[in-house]
C-alpha cells in the first residue's frame, strides 16, 4: 500500500513568505520545510558556520601547518566513492596550494576493503611519509591507527561517518560526528570536513605569517568540488550545506570551474552555466563512483586533480567506459534479482536478503538501492569475495536504522558477520559465506522484532494540491531557483487525475497525458510498465521539458497511490 501524506506547514510562515514574492505553493513548500523568511535561503559565504567551530579543526590546522614548516611528508588515505575523491582532490590542491608535500593513497576495494587498514597503513608506508591525513574514512580503523603508530606515522583523520563504541587512537580527530562534538552542522560531507580543515589551516598559516589576506590561497575555487562531494553523498541539505552547494553551483555557471569537472559535464551533455544539483547526483557522480566500483578510484581522483582540459578530457573519457560497463552488469545484475524476488511473497517479509554468485562486489550497493526503492524494504545484496567470505551493500528505509540492525545480529550470533560499518540507510558487511541463510533469517526477525510495522508501508509525504493554472513556467522556475536536495527535498505535489492516454516507452517508462481543471499535460512515470487507472491520484513535480528547442511542462509522476 502507498499511502500520501501532507506535509503540516505553517501558515503564519506560507503568508510571510508569500508576501517577500513567493508564489503560494512554493511559500508553502518552503514552511513545510521550516522556512519561515526569505533571509533563512540567504546563501552567502557570511552566513557559513565559522571554521574554526568545527571541534578538532585548530588541532589538525596547528599540526598540518608543523607539517608544511617542517617539510615533512604527507600521505591523504582516500575513499572510493565521489565524496572520498572529491575530499581527496580538495585536499591535494589545497595543501599544495599551501606549500605542503603531499600525495594520497586509495584503496583497491577487492583487495584492502574500506577504510586505513594495517594493511593500507604498510602499503602507505613504503612511500616514507610522516603523516597519514585520511579523508571521508577513518573512524573505524583503529587498527590501522595502531600499526602507523608502531611505524613512527602519526595520523590525522577527517570524516564524517558515525563512530564505534571505540575511537582510533589518532594524534587529531575532526568529524562533527565525533562524540561530544557541538558543531553546528552534523551533515557535512567528507569533503565538506575537509574543506572545513584548509580553511582552518590557511587561518593558521596566515597567523605565522606565511601570507596576508591578499596573498593567501583562493580556497573558494575548491568549492565547486566541495559541492559535487556534498550532493553526491546524499548527506541532508541543511542551511550550511545549502551554501557550500550553492556556491559551487554558482561558480559553475559563472566558468570558474575544475577542469576535470568541466570535463566531466561537458561527456554527459550538461552546459556549466545551467548546472544543476540533479547534474551532480545524476550525470557527474555516477561516472566518477564507476571507477570506484569497477577497478580504483585513482581515474577519478587524477581527472579532479587534472590542470589542463586535455588530461582532464581524456580522464573523463575513461570515466565514462567505466560507467558504460557498471550500466552493462547493473542491467544484468537487476534481472537476476528480479528472478529472485519472483519467488519471495515480499509482502510477508520485513527484510531482503539476495546473492547470486557472479554478482560483481562493486555493483551490488546499486542493486540493494533499486530493491529497495521498488519494494520498501531493507535490502543487502551480497556478492561473492575472498574464499569462505560474502560482501554485501545494504540499503535501507525510514524507521530502520541498518548499521544498529547489523549491531543487533552481531550480538545476538557474533560468528556470522566478520565485520560491518555504516549508518541509518546504507552500511556494508562482511559474512561467512555458509552463514547466509543464517543471517538472512536472523536479519529478518531483529528487523521484524525492533521496529515499527508502519515502516514498512510506504509513506509518500507531498506538499498538497495545485490547480490547474499554478502548474506553469513561472512556477517551475521559482522552484528550480532554490537549492533543493537530501533533508531538503524539492516540493513534491499530489492531484487526482483524468488519465486520457498511456504508452509504454522503451526502457520501461509510462508515458500518459494528464487532464487537471480541463487543463491537459504530459507526464512521464520513470521505471512504471503497468499500465494506471484512468482516475488516479499521483505524486508529481512540474518540471520544464526540452525537445528541439521546443519548452513544455511536464509533470514527472513518482509514485500513485494505493489502497492495497
Amino acid at each position: 500500500m502507498t499511502r500520501f501524506i501532507e506535509r503540516d506547514y505553517s501558515r503564519t510562515a506560507q503568508d510571510a513568505l508569500i508576501q517577500e514574492g513567493f508564489a503560494p505553493a512554493l511559500a508553502r513548500a518552503l514552511a513545510a520545510r521550516g522556512v519561515v523568511s526569505a533571509a533563512e535561503l540567504k546563501a552567502d559565504w557570511r552566513s557559513m558556520l565559522a571554521p574554526g567551530s568545527l571541534p578538532g579543526a585548530n588541532d589538525a590546522a596547528r599540526l598540518l601547518a608543523n607539517a608544511i614548516e617542517d617539510k615533512k611528508r604527507i600521505m591523504i588515505i582516500a575513499d572510493y566513492d565521489c565524496d572520498g575523491a572529491t575530499a581527496c582532490a580538495v585536499a591535494i590542491r589545497g595543501l599544495r596550494a599551501m606549500g605542503a608535500q603531499v600525495d594520497y593513497l586509495v584503496p583497491d576495494r577487492f583487495v584492502y576493503g574500506y577504510g586505513l587498514t594495517p594493511a593500507i597503513v604498510d602499503l602507505a608506508s613504503t612511500h616514507k611519509p610522516d603523516i597519514l591525513l585520511t579523508v571521508d574514512n577513518g573512524m573505524a580503523s583503529i587498527d590501522g591507527v595502531a600499526r602507523a603508530k608502531a611505524l613512527g606515522i602519526e595520523t590525522i583523520i577527517t570524516d564524517h561517518h558515525l563512530p564505534a563504541d571505540q575511537l582510533p587512537q589518532a594524534a587529531c580527530i575532526v568529524n562533527p560526528n565525533a562524540p561530544g562534538c557541538v558543531f553546528g552542522s552534523k551533515n557535512l560531507a567528507g569533503v565538506g570536513v575537509m574543506f572545513y580543515v584548509l580553511m582552518a589551516l590557511r587561518a593558521e598559516m596566515r597567523a605565522r605569517g606565511h601570507f596576508d589576506v591578499k596573498t593567501q590561497p583562493r580556497l573558494d575555487e575548491l568549492v565547486d568540488l566541495v559541492a559535487l562531494g556534498t550532493v553526491a553523498d546524499v548527506v541532508k541539505l541543511d542551511h550550511n550545506n545549502r551554501i557550500l552547494v550553492t556556491q559551487g553551483l554558482n561558480r559553475i555557471r559563472a566558468g570558474h570551474i575544475n577542469p576535470g569537472l568541466r570535463a566531466l559535464l561537458e561527456i554527459a551533455g550538461r552546459p556549466c552555466v545551467k548546472a544543476r544539483v540533479q547534474d551532480f547526483g545524476f550525470a557527474i557522480a555516477p561516472r566518477i563512483n564507476a571507477a570506484g566500483r569497477l577497478d580504483v578510484m585513482t581515474t577519478g581522483i587524477e581527472c579532479l586533480i587534472s590542470d589542463t582540459d586535455d588530461r582532464a578530457r581524456e580522464l573523463a573519457r575513461e570515466l565514462e567506459d567505466f560507467n558504460r560497463q557498471r550500466r552493462e552488469l547493473e542491467v544484468d545484475m537487476q534481472w537476476d534479482a528480479a528472478m529472485i524476488l519472483n519467488r519471495i511473497d515480499v509482502t510477508k517479509r520485513h527484510t531482503l536478503s539476495l546473492f547470486e554468485p557472479g554478482w560483481h562486489q562493486g555493483i551490488v550497493g546499486l542493486v540493494a538501492s533499486r530493491i529497495k526503492e521498488s519494494k520498501h524494504r531493507p535490502t543487502i545484496a551480497f556478492a561473492q569475495a575472498d574464499p569462505g567470505e560474502l560482501k554485501g551493500s545494504g540499503r535501507s528505509i525510514d524507521g530502520v536504522h541498518l548499521r544498529d540492525m547489523l549491531d543487533l545480529v552481531s550480538k545476538k550470533d557474533p560468528r556470522i558477520i566478520k565485520k560491518f560499518g555504516g549508518h541509518a540507510m546504507a552500511a556494508g558487511l562482511t559474512i561467512d559465506a555458509t552463514r547466509l541463510e543464517d543471517f538472512t533469517n536472523l536479519f529478518e526477525e531483529v528487523v521484524r522484532d525492533n521496529c515499527d510495522p508502519e515502516a514498512f508501508e510506504r509513506h509518500v509525504w507531498v506538499d498538497g494540491a495545485l490547480k490547474g493554472e499554478e502548474i506553469s513556467f513561472d512556477l517551475i522556475e521559482a522552484i528550480n531557483g532554490q537549492i533543493w536536495g537530501q533533508g531538503f527535498l524539492p516540493p513534491l505535489f499530489a492531484n487526482e487525475f483524468k488519465v486520457l492516454h498511456q504508452s509504454l516507452l522503451k526502457g520501461g517508462h509510462l508515458k500518459i497525458v494528464l487532464e487537471l481543471d480541463g487543463r491537459r499535460f504530459s507526464g512521464i512515470f520513470f521505471r512504471r510498465a503497468a499500465e494506471i487507472p484512468s482516475v488516479a491520484r499521483l505524486a508529481y513535480r512540474p518540471e520544464i521539458n526540452e525537445w528541439r528547442g521546443e519548452k513544455s511542462v511536464q509533470l514527472v509522476v513518482e509514485q500513485i497511490e494505493t489502497t492495497a
